[in-house]
């Protein structure tokens, strides 16, 4: 691909001092800003473990955090940006996909342990290499620490995919959770010659206050490090970019409010694309939060239970703590249940796996609430949608990934009729359906339909919802122009 600038910029990466420090944000922020320079930028993430992921044009599936750069780089995402994709199961598995595609479930043992790392880095080099044929400069994300010393030999995601892209690597360090004097010292003290060798920068992060406070740390750290800090990023909360880590959910467990729109999403153990209600947080109206405690749940005009990655373990979940009985409470007592994907089979009368994809448990009641019975399937269905939602005539967009199939005991309404002739989810009325489409909550019709029986307020001139992304990408990007050093990094970059 020809871009308006002479010459190739060579990769950069950004690695952290441990989780949850802002690595994929500002990754997306730099590949916007690669965009708005003249660049073709593409994101890069070796190996994620998330339950937020995406579908590509070709059915592929990738981390949702990868989705979201390739967006602010304005580019398809393509499952090359995430070679390697766990996704947890239980507290010790996870469905492993490779190259877009599930290749089966390992123990947490069995993956790090297992004789194929070298043929695992193999499969992410090559994906790389194909990105990078194609991409330029190739904005790769780390993951977790970069110095967790038992894990470095196995490593395929942090210093030795620097070392193989050839990327000028940025250490980013969270100064909010205290200990960034420790936390970045400590990681880079404890890097080989050859690792140390690829860094060339630190950025601090979510730093309150006025910045000029700290000159004499910046000085103290690159004293310490050897290493330049090329910026420092102000903790922000007027930016909205998608979140990958469900560390961030801990910020949205408030309670129910006086004077708007109260939406419950129920917090289940496995709890799957949680993006699927930025939307729908970001809408002045709506008060939306994250619980499992019944008490709240009663509270909810608007309850809804998401997708999850082991629904008949979240189902006992739910039974267990007294969850389940305050959903199926709130549809009798007439408030709107709806359910996503996983959701969607747990509304039903019963899920069973009599291939065992979940586990041992072969079958179990679901709530109840709609007419419907799903089996688990061996086989994933992975699928980018067009649709119309119930009699609307805006045509909207969605994704499918799920391993279940769903059948209603009786003719029913669909939810959903798709461009390839295909119906989905089932519509008892206008307050209770269920559907397998991620992303449904992301269509302003859909939203106005869910929302039109608790308010009557109306939002003049808003913007669509990728209007709105697209804003809040640039205003990103300015940010980071703002606060580090882009000269810098340029010329680290063109060398």
């Amino acid at each position: 691909m020809e871009d308006s600038n002479n010459g190739k910029l060579r990769p950069i990466m950004f690695v952290g001092t441990g989780s949850d420090v802002g690595k994929s944000v500002i990754t997306a922020g730099f590949c916007r800003i690669f965009k708005q320079d003249g660049y073709q930028p593409a994101p890069f993430k070796a190996q994620n473990m998330s339950l937020n992921s995406y579908v590509t044009a070709d059915g592929l599936e990738l981390g949702r955090a990868q989705a979201v750069q390739a967006e602010a780089a304005g580019i398809p995402c393509l499952s090359d940006m995430n070679p390697v994709l766990l996704k947890p199961t239980s507290d010790r598995s996870s469905q492993v996909v490779l190259n877009g595609k599930p290749v089966g479930n390992q123990s947490a043992y069995e993956y790090f342990m297992a004789n194929d790392r070298r043929e695992l880095f193999e499969s992410v080099k090559q994906a790389f290499d194909r990105l990078s044929a194609s991409y330029h400069p190739i904005v790769l994300e780390g993951a977790g620490s970069i110095s967790e010393l038992n894990l470095k030999h196995r490593d395929i995601t942090n210093l030795r995919m620097a070392a193989h892209a050839g990327a000028a690597t940025y250490l980013i360090g969270d100064i909010d959770r205290g200990g960034v004097f420790g936390s970045i010292y400590g990681t880079i003290a404890l890097l080989t010659e050859e690792e140390k060798a690829c860094m060339k920068g630190i950025i601090i992060n979510k730093f309150r206050g006025d910045g000029r406070l700290f000159e004499d740390g910046k000085r103290m750290l690159e004293d310490l490090t050897g290493l330049p800090v090329v910026g420092m990023l102000p903790y922000f909360r007027d930016i909205h970019i998608e979140q990958e880590d469900s560390v961030s959910l801990q910020a949205k467990y408030r309670t129910s409010v006086k004077g708007s729109v109260n939406v419950a999403v129920i917090l289940l153990r496995r709890l799957s694309n949680f993006t699927d209600f930025d939307r729908l947080e970001n809408d002045p109206r709506v008060n939306l939060f994250y619980t499992n405690e019944p008490d709240e749940i009663a509270k909810a005009d608007i309850v809804i239970i998401p997708g999850s990655k082991n629904t008949i373990d979240d189902m006992l979940f739910i039974k267990n703590n007294g969850v389940a009985k305050a959903i199926t409470e709130a549809h009798k007592s007439g408030k709107t249940v709806i359910g996503i994907c996983g959701g969607y089979q747990m509304m039903g009368e019963r899920i069973m796996d009599p291939y065992h994809v979940e586990g041992t448990i072969e079958s179990i009641p679901g709530l109840g609430i709609l007419p419907v019975s799903t089996t688990l399937q061996a086989e994933k269905t992975t699928l980018q949608c067009q649709f119309r939602f119930r009699e609307e005539d805006g045509v909207a967009f969605g994704y499918e990934i799920h391993m279940g199939e769903t059948t209603a005991s009786g003719k029913g309404n669909a939810v959903a009729k798709l461009s390839d002739g295909r119906e989905d989810g089932y519509y008892l009325n206008h307050k209770t359906w269920g559907t397998y489409l991620h992303g449904v909550l992301d269509n302003d019709h859909v939203i106005a339909q869910v929302l039109q029986s608790y308010t009557s307020e109306r939002i003049d001139n808003e913007l669509s919802f990728e209007q709105f992304k697209e804003l809040q990408y640039d205003k990103l990007a300015d940010l980071i122009r703002a606060n580090v050093d882009m000269e810098s990094i340029y010329k680290t970059l063109k060398n």
